[in-house]
């Protein structure tokens, strides 16, 4: 796991999102960090030390949340200084408006504060305010004014506020902070390279209102793309339909049918030095769709279907075919089915996954057996962001060999 070992100080200061923290701590611990916390005055007025130090495992920072600096003993003294010192990364989730000003301009009047100053750790800020507070001419400026000295600012997102009020301001999601934070630490592997994949699902339209279509909610195909992005490559994501948002920074095509998806994949295939195939197209789709909703007149209904064009194998099959691995989702003889596929498909690799019984489809986690012509591995159940990197990871080592 990259953050195993990681030593990641959070610090918490005023604002409203500060009661998301303890999964974000809780998170974090699964995937090996080690966590402190310091806590500022304000933010003590939205969640308490006890909270905190319950998920963290560890001492809660207070003894400085006054405004002034007081340590109540000569032991605890120089905390400001063991803490700086002890930290990989400083992470302030929230920022306030507040937080941020004291940053930028130097202030050392709480730990916090005080701590940043003293600290040769990079410092990341996660934003979380008041969309008029965000947009205001002074926090711009703060905000560039950290930017400039090389602070990472991860956020903010727009959306309704807790206020009730819309617009930009709300703290990033706690999955988004954690895929930041795992992408300070991730080696950029895939720098140079451009790595096209296909997530979500297609629909086949039978009518106006009607489609055929595979279950796929795009999460796997989502968060290789987040993942390829976090180790350095160009991504260039051709997605179906999907809930799910594109991350910023990726080449994002939205299609809709097999047919489109064929198309776009063909066409932005030459850029690519890795193809992953994770979307779930459909096999199948009407030979003629109506021009109006079919009315239910009759008991049965006799529907004719046609193949729809493979688009991994057409990959596969280029003259000068970039790395190609594909996806199976199967209910029974997962590896037989797999290893059919990689041969008659002329894959570089397959990554064959069981479906049903709450896994693969709309869950957060999932398990992977990847096969090719030489090897095989088993990624065992984890979240899917884990297993992204981890199946990104083993793609590469493959594809050093096969280039």
């Amino acid at each position: 796991m990259i953050l195993k070992n990681k030593r990641i100080l959070l610090g918490v200061s005023g604002s409203i999102a500060a009661y998301k923290v303890p999964e974000l701590v809780r998170r974090l611990r699964e995937q090996g960090a080690e966590i402190r916390i310091v806590l500022t005055s304000g933010g003590a007025q939205f969640i308490t030390p006890l909270t905190l130090q319950a998920v963290s495992g560890s001492q809660v920072e207070q003894q400085w949340i006054t405004d002034t600096v007081q340590p109540i003993s000569q032991e605890s003294s120089f905390g400001h200084i063991e803490l700086a010192r002890w930290a990989d990364l400083i992470v302030i989730v929230p920022a306030s408006a507040n937080c941020m000003a004291r940053l930028a301009h130097g202030f050392a009047s709480d730990l916090l504060s005080t701590l940043c100053l003293a600290s040769d750790a990079p410092l990341a800020v996660v934003p979380a305010m008041n969309q008029q507070m965000w947009k205001a001419p002074a926090t711009q400026d703060n905000i560039q004014c950290l930017d400039k000295r090389g602070t990472l600012i991860w956020g903010p997102d727009s959306g309704v506020q807790a206020c009730g009020e819309t617009g930009a301001g709300r703290m990033l999601e706690i999955s988004e902070i954690i895929e930041k934070i795992n992408a300070f630490w991730q080696e950029k592997i895939f720098s140079k390279m451009c790595l096209v994949i296909t997530a979500g699902t297609t629909h086949e339209a039978i009518d106006p209102v009607r489609f055929l279509s595979n279950r796929s909610s795009g999460k796997m195909g989502y968060a290789i793309a987040r993942s390829a992005q976090m180790m350095g490559a160009k991504v260039i994501l051709i997605s179906g339909p999907s809930a799910l948002s594109c991350p910023t920074g990726i080449d994002y095509y939205p299609v809709e049918s097999a047919a489109q998806m064929y198309q776009t994949v063909i066409e932005q295939i030459t850029q690519a030095d890795i193809f992953i195939a994770a979307a779930a197209v459909a096999d199948y789709r009407p030979v003629q769709a109506q021009v109006h909703k079919i009315k239910k007149h009759n008991d049965t209904m006799h529907l004719e279907l046609e193949r729809t064009q493979d688009i991994l194998a057409a990959v596969a099959a280029l003259p000068e075919a970039p790395f190609t691995v594909g996806f199976a989702a199967e209910t029974q003889d997962l590896e037989h089915y797999a290893l059919d596929k990689l041969q008659r498909k002329k894959l570089n690799m397959i990554a064959a996954n069981p479906v049903g019984k709450n896994l693969g489809f709309d869950q957060e986690d999932n398990c992977l057996s990847v096969y090719w012509k030489a090897g095989k591995k088993q990624l065992p159940r984890m979240h899917k962001t884990q297993l992204a990197q981890q199946l990104l990871q083993l793609i590469y080592t493959e594809y050093q060999k096969h280039s």
